[in-house]
């Protein structure tokens, strides 16, 4: 099931946490089930964490290397 998670967008893990939440707060569920929801969404937690962790260091090295010298000189700039 861990695979699973990891395979889920950011968008569709949200989608089945809020599934989750609204079974959860339904009342009609027993414990154990409530129980193995709040594991499932726990580990979709993590598993969203992980993947807007690793876009946020793809963000920061497009951003830094943006900043770097490219080879090009800006269009006001002339040579003397």
């Amino acid at each position: 099931m861990a695979e699973k998670k990891n395979e889920l967008s950011v968008e569709q893990a949200l989608d089945r946490m809020e599934t989750l939440v609204r079974e959860m707060e339904d009342g009609r569920l027993p414990i154990e089930d409530v129980i193995a929801r709040f594991e499932e969404g726990s580990e979709l937690v993590k598993a969203c964490q992980k993947k807007l962790s690793l876009a946020e260091d793809r963000i920061k090295l497009i951003l830094r290397n943006a900043e770097g010298p490219s080879g090009m000189k800006d269009f006001g700039e002339v040579e003397e």
